[in-house]
């Protein structure tokens, strides 16, 4: 049980805390139920308030020396690391995720995001390009003209971020935004942006000036609405679902912003008929992480798992007995391996798919059920067989702890079936011949592929392709993404 007083935040502006006109709302922890915290609710007025303080920081910050940009976020990254004590344990309650992941996955990568951009701050960012003689024409005379393209940013940054993992989600939009000179507002999901709060103190002791970071909190769609539509903000950035992202796009094509997009996915991991045991254990232990990792809230998850039919049965049965493995309980207890989802809401929703599926003629191999425990929003790691492509389950993002095993008879049927969703964020293939695997990554209308593994390269562009987004950020693309370009011609 909780035994201190649940903290009551401001929204962060200016450097300074504000109290919101409209109140605050509860933050709950998943796993116990508990009240964490309360979290500022926003309305209109605290919305351009915090536009407005970015918008006025804006000249200063985006002439700052690009070296005095790095040392800043060099500080921030150490503060981060150095609070570590302080934050893990608030992320972990109101995210609910285990605290091997949150230790592991939340709070070190917001470190690493902004020691990255640290560097990425001094990163070249003028192309010289070669001179051209041109004739003298009616709009100027002639000569050798010289030209180059320069990056320059964007203005005013409106982040919106995802439940799943607010503080590095968060970190991996604002730090290469600041590297690049500009400033931001922020607008961490309602279920748990307290974490996201207390970054603004942070940065602020690491010598961030005022009013560079913002970050406003709500429910609802007001705060959203209104950093999307404000004519200060020049550019959003958002990860979250496709629906969400979709109603962005269209209001901020209104006053023509920048947008960069990470929405939903629907992961295909192909295993081919050349797997052997070897490379079959991996595709088992790859899939295994929808329901080990964050309980499948995961946006890159391998949820559906497409096997020859000649290895089918193989796999679901090796698949049921990784999931019948894995420990669900209390994600303070280092042993617990899948935590409970984000909310009543997220669970609800996922055991509204689970009995679909089985409405529809799939059959629930293990899991379906409501774990035995007194509180918290939990599911069951969930295997679902004899799924056809064209099931609700294996077409729509589930964010959960479950996974739709699809048969396939040939290389192109199984092409056919991984991109036979409106997603395309990340794919797998999992072969003994890698070559192989390379060429039929060439097939899959996905932003990204990963060959026998589920593991990320921290530099390569993460985005999608089709309903899963528009851009790409991740390493030095992440620095393009929050830049324009300028052509200086001499």
């Amino acid at each position: 049980m909780r035994t201190t007083s649940a903290r009551t935040y401001g929204h962060w502006i200016s450097g300074h805390w504000q109290e919101p006109a409209a109140g605050h709302y509860a933050i709950t922890d998943p796993a116990t139920e508990e009240t964490v915290g309360h979290a500022p609710q926003a309305d209109r007025a605290d919305v351009d308030a915090a536009v407005r303080a970015a918008r006025a920081a804006y000249d200063s910050w985006s002439r700052t020396a690009p070296v005095e940009r790095a040392a800043v976020l060099d500080r921030i990254a150490d503060a981060i690391t150095d609070r570590a004590a302080e934050l893990v344990p608030l992320l972990q309650a109101e995210t609910g995720a285990t605290i091997r992941v949150t230790k592991a996955m939340q709070v070190p990568p917001a470190a690493d995001r902004f020691r990255r951009y640290a560097r990425g701050a001094v990163e070249p960012g003028t192309v010289p390009l070669a001179p051209q003689p041109m004739r003298s024409t009616p709009l100027a005379p002639g000569g050798l003209i010289g030209a180059a393209s320069v990056r320059r940013p964007v203005g005013v940054v409106g982040c919106i971020t995802s439940y799943n993992f607010p503080l590095a989600n968060l970190a991996g939009k604002v730090a290469p935004a600041l590297a690049m000179g500009n400033t931001v507002v922020a607008k961490p999901a309602p279920q748990d942006p307290l974490t996201c709060l207390l970054l603004g103190g942070i940065m602020r002791e690491a010598g961030l000036p005022d009013g560079v970071f913002n970050v406003v909190t709500g429910t609802g769609v007001v705060a959203g609405e209104a950093l999307v539509a404000h004519p200060g903000v020049d550019m959003i950035s958002f990860t979250g679902s496709t629906a969400v992202g979709k109603a962005i796009a269209a209001s901020a094509g209104a006053t023509m912003k920048r947008t960069l997009m990470e929405l939903g996915g629907k992961g295909a991991a192909v295993v081919l008929p050349d797997a052997d045991a070897s490379v079959l254990r991996c595709a088992v232990s790859a899939v295994g992480s929808t329901w080990a990792f964050h309980s499948g809230q995961i946006c890159t998850a391998p949820t559906r798992v497409l096997v020859h039919r000649d290895q089918y049965e193989h796999v679901i049965t090796a698949l049921e007995s990784y999931a019948r493995s894995l420990k669900i309980g209390s994600p303070v207890d280092n042993s617990t391996v899948v935590g409970p989802l984000i909310s009543s809401a997220q669970r609800d929703r996922v055991e509204a798919y689970i009995a679909g599926a089985r409405e529809q003629g799939a059959r629930v191999v293990t899991g379906g059920d409501r774990p035995d425990l007194k509180l918290g929003f939990y599911a069951a790691p969930t295997l679902i067989g004899d799924v056809t492509p064209d099931m609700t389950v294996a077409q729509e993002e589930i964010f959960g702890p479950v996974v739709v095993a699809i048969p396939y008879r040939t290389e192109d049927e199984a092409v056919e079936i991984a991109n036979g969703t409106p997603y395309g964020l990340y794919d797998y293939v999992f072969a003994a011949d890698t070559g192989r695997a390379w060429h039929l990554a060439a097939r899959l209308r996905s932003g990204n592929v990963g060959i026998n593994t589920v593991q990320r390269h921290s530099e390569a562009p993460f985005g999608g392709f089709k309903d899963s987004g528009v851009g790409r950020d991740g390493g030095s693309f992440g620095l393009q993404a929050y830049s324009e370009l300028q052509a200086v011609v001499w």
